[in-house]
């Protein structure tokens, strides 16, 4: 422990110890009027909102101790933060950012915009050196990103360095459940987690329970009305719902719900792992290894390519299932309308009782399909829905990644003058910090701590949230993972993703045409920046273009088209999912 630390910790125990001494006799010495005002206002958020907490009241005393100290240097400053706009960001803007001020002294502003624009501004402060804001809440997304171009402050060096007098005893990095997610192939953290999501399968439970829908389905497919495991029986339970069950207590139900307007958020459809639910890409948690999510093949830690021809696998034949099933599903089985509605326009939708399940539902909107009253809650609040792992694509074998998880990151630039990005990393941890989490985690269902997952909070709150508290507590929740490391640039990345498919789902391409298209796109950017040189000794190196079939004859992604890409279907019953998570299995 560093004697500045150590200095600090003394002086809050002293602090602590006055200020109940002052309560108790009412005539001892008072501690400095500010001092004393701040300590107050701990006390205060602490007994009035941040309740329950995985610690106790006396460390979290102590934790707010630590801050007011820690940020005397910075009292009075005005800081700036950004984040996307989810439930999680917003408890954050509006309950914590007034806090953090009360509590500290230091003036905290924390703006909410789309996912796209938090990537742009951090673009422009990459791009220009400007600080446009002096923290960032990113996705983990950007970790290969951050990694290569050594714009982003490596935490675990600023921690142990520049930040360690404002770097939180307690903060125990081990704690978090995304760690993995944000360390980079050096091995140094570079984000901190802030909330973390996973995309799921989702379901009407009581629907599925129906015996004359059981019956009925089993009659006409030959096994049982539950769980799929495969796209096959996803597939065999859309057409059920949408063309032979048609309407459920006098409302017109579909079997599938998606989104397909050419937006940004088409893209997030598919880099959000849609392609390793199909089984693109080579086994590895979190991300495969040679062949990612993404298609990318990386050779040691340089990206190699993207195309079939280079040993990538965007344009391979599970990335090409991936889309046409993708496309089938969405024109056949989801509402007419789905087509024309972006992401944050379908999420709601579920919610409104005609759905009966959906391949990839992001976690995060949790809260919101349990608010009372909707059709989809029960009357004693518990949900008629569940959760559970998205069935696997015809191409998906053990060992590989089955869904993608969101975990939004604090990230520090080095073009933020180091008084600013001091007392932005003091607000950063106080929104994780033991005394907040898990509250923050009740409001927005967005866990990051194992301690906070272990609590008897979560535990009371299990029955209302269909599966959530399960899933998180178990083992097998490593295998939904964010983008990694083998995406050198997501910014640049990302927007093609949106553009080749839309010409997919409209008609203008093949799904085969328009992987190509992406995958020739990819390559060209990895090529610039191979040509470039700006990401030091792990940049794209790309491979020499050689016959597909030399590819297909290698070991792992890409991997030859099958004779069958739909076998039978195959589903778990519920319960036997929860056993299972209990036990660490993905099933």
């Amino acid at each position: 422990m560093s004697k500045t630390v150590r200095r600090t910790l003394m002086a809050g125990t002293v602090l602590a110890s006055t200020l109940s001494f002052a309560v108790l006799t009412l005539t001892a010495l008072p501690a400095p009027a500010q001092t004393a005002d701040q300590m107050n206002a701990a006390q205060r958020w602490i007994d009035q909102e941040f309740q329950p907490s995985s610690i106790s009241r006396e460390e979290q005393l102590k934790e707010m101790e630590w801050f007011i100290k820690a940020a005397e240097p910075f009292r009075g400053m005005e800081i700036s933060v950004v984040s996307e706009t989810i439930t999680t960001h917003e408890y954050e803007a509006k309950t914590l950012a007034r806090a953090f001020s009360e509590i500290t002294g230091i003036k905290l502003k924390h703006d909410l915009i789309q996912e796209g624009d938090v990537i742009e501004k951090l673009q422009t402060q990459m791009q220009s050196g400007r600080n446009v804001y002096d923290a960032y809440v990113n996705d983990s997304d950007l970790i290969g990103t951050h990694f290569r171009y050594g714009q982003a402050v490596a935490l675990s060096d600023w921690m142990a360095g520049e930040g360690k007098d404002v770097t939180l005893p307690t903060l125990d990095i081990d704690d978090f459940i995304g760690k993995s997610f944000t360390t980079a192939p050096d091995g140094k953290l570079y984000q901190l987690p802030d909330q973390q999501f996973a995309n799921l399968y989702w379901f009407r439970a009581d629907w599925f329970a129906r015996p004359d829908l059981k019956e009925k389905f089993k009659a006409k497919y030959g096994y049982e009305l539950g769980v799929p495991v495969n796209w096959s029986a996803y597939e065999d339970i859309a057409d059920f719902f949408t063309n032979d069950v048609k309407n459920i207590d006098g409302v017109r139900v579909y079997g599938h719900m998606d989104y397909g307007k050419k937006d940004p958020s088409l893209g997030w459809r598919f880099t959000d792992a849609w392609l390793s639910m199909a089984g693109a890409g080579d086994k590895g948690i979190p991300n495969g290894v040679p062949v990612d999510e993404w298609g990318i093949r990386v050779e040691g830690c340089n990206p190699a390519g993207s195309s079939v021809t280079r040993g990538g696998d965007t344009n391979g034949p599970a990335s090409v299932y991936a889309l046409t099933k993708y496309i089938d599903w969405l024109k056949k089985y989801a509402p007419p309308e789905a087509g024309g509605m972006t992401f944050s326009e379908a999420g709601p939708v579920p919610a409104q009782g005609n759905i009966a399940q959906q391949i990839f539902w992001y976690t995060a909107f949790t809260a919101d399909m349990t608010k009372p009253g909707l059709p989809v809650v029960n009357a004693d609040g518990t949900p008629k829905w569940r959760m559970a792992p998205s069935p696997h694509g015809s191409y998906w074998e053990e060992g590989m990644k089955l869904g993608y998880q969101d975990a939004g990151s604090w990230t520090l630039m080095k073009s933020t003058p180091v008084d600013r990005r001091k007392a932005a990393w003091l607000y950063a941890q106080f929104t994780v910090a033991k005394t907040t989490s898990l509250k923050k985690t009740m409001v927005g269902l967005t866990p990051i701590r194992e301690s906070d997952l272990q609590t008897q909070a979560m535990t009371e709150m299990a029955p209302k949230l269909g599966g959530l508290v399960e899933f998180y507590r178990s083992p097998a929740r490593v295998s939904w993972t964010p983008t990694g490391t083998n995406v050198p640039d997501y910014p640049k990345l990302a927007q093609l993703w949106w553009q080749n498919v839309a010409e997919a789902v409209t008609g203008e391409k093949t799904p085969q045409q328009a992987m190509d298209s992406l995958a020739e796109a990819q390559d060209a950017v990895l090529a610039r920046l191979e040509r470039a040189n700006v990401q030091g000794d792990c940049g794209p190196k790309l491979n020499k273009v050689q016959d597909a079939q030399y590819w297909f004859d290698q070991p792992g992604a890409p991997k030859p088209k099958l004779a069958d890409e739909k076998p039978k279907g195959e589903t778990v019953a519920y319960e036997q999912l929860l056993e299972a998570w209990k036990q660490g299995k993905v099933r």
